[in-house]
């Protein structure tokens, strides 16, 4: 009878051991991994550090023969990169930075492959002049359409902060305050329109006046919807009406403006429509329905020429 008993318990010590075994070798092997997860990404921090650092002080002195000489031209480049939300005060020298090395780049790998032997001159020397020409041209593309995207974002998220103003001003707060609480509450549904209220925020802290901050808003954007805003609330604030009827107004002129703009769009939505259709169905629905015709007429004419 001990036998048995002491053979289950020996089978159960043995398992248990192995068990424990097997959970902390997991353990060790899971420590392991994180240790090491933690290690590359502490390189890749690093890694990312030292080049922002490289491109911050080769970027500028890369971009120096693009600098335009004429005062009006480089305050119109500035202006663009500030639409485009680019606000650091080295971004015009690292955009030309950029924009030189995309001109020359292509240019000198093509001589460099030209003279390994693995293309031509010739061929060499056109294909990186045309992707010198694409540098050229294609950074200015980038900003206007940076410029497009963030105006795009602003619009349709600047109803949906008036409305958050209006019933935070509806509760009794004043409008900085108001300013303040949306920044916070549209932190992760319009993060865009967060940030730059933020820096409207912080200017007024540092006692510019709210309508001045909101017409630089307007100004750094180049939206007419803010600098219209800004008109609204400086409007208010000189002749002392209700700000909170004066930006609900707003915020109803705003969605309407916003609905109409939907409207239009859909109603391109069939022209735009009809060019892939003539284009690629058309096409491929003629093929279908003519091509068998199209084969028996051949065979019929094959057997009438014999």
């Amino acid at each position: 009878m001990w036998v048995p008993l002491l053979f289950a318990t020996a089978m159960a010590s043995s398992l248990t051991g192995l068990l424990y075994m097997l959970i902390m070798g997991r353990r060790d092997r899971s420590q392991q991994r994180l240790n090491k997860l933690n290690s590359e990404t502490e390189l890749n921090q690093e890694l990312l550090t030292r080049l922002h650092h490289m491109m911050q002080t080769t970027l500028p002195s890369v971009g120096k023969p693009l600098m335009p000489d004429d005062a009006e031209e480089r305050s119109r480049l500035a202006a663009r990169l500030l639409h485009a939300g680019l606000y650091s005060p080295s971004a015009m020298s690292a955009f030309l930075g950029v924009k030189f090395l995309l001109i020359a780049g292509p240019l000198l790998l093509a001589v460099i492959l030209a003279f390994a032997g693995l293309f031509p001159m010739e061929k060499a020397l056109i294909g990186g002049s045309m992707l010198g020409i694409l540098g050229l041209i294609g950074p200015s593309f980038w900003l206007d359409s940076r410029k497009t995207q963030r105006q795009i974002q602003l619009r349709r998220s600047l109803p949906d902060a008036c409305d958050l103003i209006v019933i935070c001003l509806s509760g009794g707060l004043s409008l900085m305050a108001s300013i303040s609480r949306v920044v916070g509450e549209m932190q992760a549904a319009h993060p865009l329109l967060a940030a730059e209220l933020r820096i409207v925020e912080r200017e007024v802290q540092l006692g510019n006046r709210l309508a001045e901050s909101l017409q630089k808003f307007g100004n750094r954007t180049d939206l007419a919807e803010l600098q219209n805003m800004a008109a609204v609330v400086m409007t208010a604030e000189k002749y002392g009406s209700s700000m909170t009827r004066t930006l609900e107004k707003f915020s109803e002129t705003l969605r309407l403006k916003r609905q109409q703009r939907a409207e239009a769009m859909a109603q391109k939505a069939a022209t735009k429509v009809l060019f892939p259709t003539l284009l690629f169905i058309f096409p491929a629905i003629l093929l279908v329905i003519l091509g068998p015709a199209a084969i028996q007429v051949s065979e019929t004419f094959a057997s009438m020429k014999q």
